[in-house]
C-alpha cells in the first residue's frame, strides 16, 4: 500500500507542476500514472477556477448560522451512530471524522484533538466549504461530485496546502428518496486511505441510513396512533418537537429552477404537473388558505375560471391521496392539510434573518421559471429580487460570483461590477469577470 501511495504521490506532484505552469489536462497520456478520476476531477476544478495555491477552504457558515443549520439538518439525528462507530475509535488515532451537507459544507469535525488543531491551518473546520467547485479535488467534494465513495491521497488533492493529508469519503443518501443528504469523511495521514478505511466508512453510512429509516418508521407509527389534536397539543407541550420531527420527515416542495415541482411527503416523492406545481406553490405561501375566486385570480392570467380550478383540484387530490390521505387539501377555503416546506420559502426565511449565504446555496434558480400564473410571477420576482438585493448589499466577492453563475444573472452587469470591486487586484478570477463585462458591453452596442 505504501509503495502504491508513493507512486500516486509522485505522479500527482508531476501533474501539479503542469498546473503551476498553467498547462491544461487534455488527456491521460500527458499525465502518466495519475488515476483517471483524479485527472477528471482536476479538470473540473480548473473549470471551476478553484485556486490550487489557496491556503485553505473559505468559511461558508458563521457560528450562529452553523448552529441553527445543524439543528435542522436531516443528518443531525444520525450523529450518535457516526459518533459511536467512527468518532470514538478515532480519538488518539491521528484521524478526524467529518460530516458535511449535500453541497460540501462541513457541519461536524471531530476526532484526534492534535489533528483537529493541525487541520485548522487548512480550514478543515465546521462551516467551511469543501465542495469541489471551491477547493478543487478533495474526498468530501469529489465524493459528492461522483456520487460514490472515494479515497484521495496526498498530492492528489488540488490544493497544495492539503498535500500532507489523505482522506476517504462516502456520500450519505436518503434511505427513502435516494437523494444525497451529505457526506461522511475520514481525514488524516496514510492510514486514512488504508484499504479497510473505505469499507469502514461505507459500513458506517449504511448503518446510519438504516437507523434513519427505523426512526422514520417509528415516527410514522407514532403519528398514526395520535389524533391530530393530540399531536398538536403534544408538540406545544414539547418545545422543539416540531423541529425534531421535521428533521426526520420533511414534507417539501422543490420549486426553484424547475418547471414541474418535486413534492415529497412522508418519504414519498412525485413530480407534479405544471398546473399542480403552481397550485401547491400558491397554497404553501398562504397557510390560512385561499377561496376559489382568490386562487383562480392568482393561477390564471386574465379572468380565472373557478370551474376549471375545481377540476384541477379534483385531479390534485387524487395525486396527494396516493402519497398520504392526510395530505389532501381542504376546501372553502382551499388550504393545505399538512405543513409543506417550499424551497422558495426556505430562501425567504434565510434572507429575513440575514443568512444570505445559506439562501444562495439553497437557491437553484427562479421559481417555476416558465409559469405565467400571476401569483407565481409575483412570488418569483419577490424571491429573486430579495436575494439579489441581499447579495449586492452584504455579499462577499465569492457570493457575488456564485450569484452571477445563475441563469437569471447572465446579463447582470451590476453584480459583476460589485464583485470586481471586492476581488483582490491580483485575483485570477478578475479576468473572467472583466471578460463578462466586455461581452455585455459588446452586446449592448450590437
Amino acid at each position: 500500500m505504501t509503495n502504491l501511495i508513493t507512486r500516486q504521490q509522485h505522479s500527482a506532484l508531476a501533474g501539479h507542476e503542469q498546473l503551476t505552469r498553467g498547462q491544461a489536462f487534455p488527456g491521460a497520456e500527458e499525465l502518466p500514472g495519475i488515476r483517471t478520476l483524479i485527472r477528471e476531477s482536476w479538470q473540473r476544478s480548473a473549470g471551476f477556477k478553484a485556486d490550487p495555491d489557496s491556503p485553505g477552504a473559505p468559511l461558508a457558515l458563521d457560528l450562529a448560522e452553523l448552529e441553527q443549520y445543524r439543528r435542522q439538518h436531516p443528518l443531525a439525528s444520525i450523529m450518535p451512530v457516526i459518533h459511536r462507530l467512527l468518532v470514538q475509535p478515532s480519538h488518539d488515532s491521528g484521524l478526524l471524522v467529518a460530516v458535511g451537507d449535500e453541497v460540501g459544507r462541513l457541519l461536524w469535525v471531530e476526532g484526534d484533538p492534535a489533528m483537529q488543531r493541525r487541520a485548522e491551518g487548512m480550514m478543515f473546520v465546521p462551516g467551511a466549504d469543501w465542495s469541489e467547485a471551491t477547493v478543487g479535488t478533495s474526498a468530501p467534494g469529489t465524493a459528492l461530485a461522483l456520487g460514490r465513495g472515494i479515497q484521495i491521497s496526498g498530492a492528489e488533492h488540488y490544493q497544495r496546502s492539503v498535500h500532507a493529508w489523505s482522506c476517504t469519503a462516502v456520500p450519505f443518501h436518503d434511505p427513502d428518496s435516494g437523494a444525497v443528504l451529505g457526506v461522511v469523511d475520514i481525514t488524516g495521514t496514510d492510514s486514512a486511505v488504508a484499504p479497510h478505511t473505505l469499507s469502514l466508512v461505507e459500513a458506517t453510512v449504511a448503518a446510519a441510513q438504516a437507523q434513519l429509516r427505523v426512526e422514520r418508521l417509528e415516527l410514522a407509527a407514532e403519528l398514526a396512533r395520535k389524533p391530530v389534536r393530540r399531536r398538536q397539543a403534544a408538540s406545544a407541550a414539547r418545545p422543539g418537537a416540531d423541529a425534531k420531527e421535521g428533521s426526520l420527515y420533511r414534507n417539501s416542495l422543490q420549486l426553484l429552477g424547475r418547471d414541474q415541482a418535486l413534492l415529497s411527503i412522508e418519504g414519498k416523492t412525485v413530480v407534479l404537473s405544471a398546473r399542480h406545481s403552481e397550485i401547491l406553490a400558491l397554497l404553501s405561501a398562504r397557510p390560512d388558505g385561499l377561496s376559489a375566486g382568490e386562487l383562480s385570480l392568482l393561477l390564471y392570467p386574465g379572468d380565472g375560471s373557478t370551474m376549471t380550478l375545481r377540476a384541477e383540484m379534483v385531479r390534485l387530490r387524487k395525486v396527494l391521496q396516493q402519497l398520504s390521505p392526510a395530505a389532501v387539501p381542504g376546501s372553502r377555503p382551499y388550504r393545505l392539510a399538512v405543513d409543506l416546506v417550499p424551497d422558495s420559502g426556505q430562501v425567504l426565511n434565510c434572507l429575513q434573518r440575514g443568512a444570505h449565504r445559506i439562501a444562495l446555496e439553497i437557491y437553484r434558480g427562479a421559481v417555476l421559471p416558465r409559469s405565467e400564473a400571476p401569483g407565481i410571477v409575483e412570488l418569483r420576482e419577490k424571491v429573486s429580487g430579495l436575494l439579489r438585493e441581499a447579495v449586492l448589499t452584504d455579499g462577499s466577492a465569492e457570493s457575488l460570483l456564485k450569484y452571477a453563475e445563475l441563469p437569471e444573472a447572465r446579463n447582470d452587469a451590476g453584480v459583476r461590477l460589485a464583485a470586481l470591486k471586492l476581488l483582490p487586484p491580483r485575483s485570477p478570477r478578475r479576468a473572467a469577470v472583466v471578460a463578462d463585462l466586455e461581452r455585455l458591453e459588446a452586446e449592448l452596442r450590437a
